[in-house]
């Protein structure tokens, strides 16, 4: 049964919230266009006439997909060389964030992050409920468990969430003057700029899925991050670019190192310091991220 023209127009509307919901859960941008794309095919198969709610039909349909997803795509991330980072979307400084999904602050990099400590369910609760506003009756349809179970579930990734997050709000002009005085320290090899500009507590991880060199553990503390950074970056100082780009729709620092490769960085800022700095090196992520 094909759909008709007048369900194709809304299910188009919908779908930029549908890929922001699907990326949430999963942190990677093309699973989540498949995703996308099945709810649309479960659609044509199901009969859009005998759906009354559509949004909400294809909000489970993508939770649900998306669960699944990501509980088979666990193992390999766990069997994964060093820590995985979300895939991220990647806009120049100057212009809108990438134009292929409407972006916001529910999905900033930092958070998306985060969440890769949460189990599936507990992710999938918390980003339909928390991030997307999903009544908890709903959720627990998409998870599969108990409307009090499911509570539990958004609860306990709230917590851990919570705990990780930056204190206080941070306005984009604030974490934007962080990100360009961490850009002007890199560029310059200015070990006390940087430093200045880092908390104390610091976490750097770093991601090359065993292709190119990178930390297979995170890094802790400003001293430490700071002295490896300006080490690492030497290169760049010589014949390389250090550029603001956005990440996610928040500012981030592209590195090219003179022999070809790269590395992208996303920051988490709270109380004008760097509290977290995410590092892009895998060569395949970066190509999805920076070559479209």
């Amino acid at each position: 049964m094909t759909a008709s023209a007048d369900v194709e127009q809304r299910f188009a509307r919908a779908r930029p919230r549908l890929l922001r919901l699907a990326y949430s859960e999963l942190g990677d941008f093309a699973a989540a266009e498949d995703v996308v794309q099945d709810a649309w095919v479960r659609l044509e198969r199901a009969g859009p006439e005998t759906i009354r709610d559509l949004d909400a039909w294809l909000t489970t349909v993508v939770g649900r997909l998306a669960l699944d997803a990501l509980r088979s795509a666990r193992a390999r991330r766990e069997a994964y060389v060093g820590p995985w980072l979300p895939d991220p979307l990647v806009a120049s400084a100057d212009g809108d964030p990438a134009d292929r999904v409407t972006l916001d602050e529910a999905v900033s990099y930092a958070l998306l992050a985060l969440l890769e400590q949460l189990s599936p369910a507990e992710r999938t609760a918390f980003v339909l409920h928390d991030v997307f506003d999903v009544p908890f009756d709903e959720v627990a349809d998409v998870v599969g468990r108990s409307t009090a179970a499911v509570r539990k579930l958004a609860a306990r990734a709230r917590r851990h969430v919570a705990a990780q997050r930056p204190r206080f709000a941070v306005s984009s002009e604030a974490h934007q003057r962080a990100v360009c005085a961490f850009a002007r320290a890199t560029s310059e090899g200015n070990l006390d700029a940087l430093l200045e500009v880092l908390d104390p507590e610091v976490v750097f991880t770093a991601d090359g899925g065993g292709r190119v060199p990178a930390a297979r553990r995170p890094l802790r503390g400003a001293a430490r991050v700071g002295a490896v950074w300006i080490k690492l970056t030497r290169r760049a100082r010589d014949g390389g670019t250090v550029d603001l780009v956005r990440v996610n729709g928040e500012a981030g620092v592209l590195v090219r190192f003179p022999r070809g490769d790269r590395s992208l960085l996303a920051f988490a800022v709270d109380g004008g310091r760097i509290v977290r700095i995410d590092v892009l090196r895998n060569p395949e992520k970066l190509r999805r991220a920076l070559e479209p």
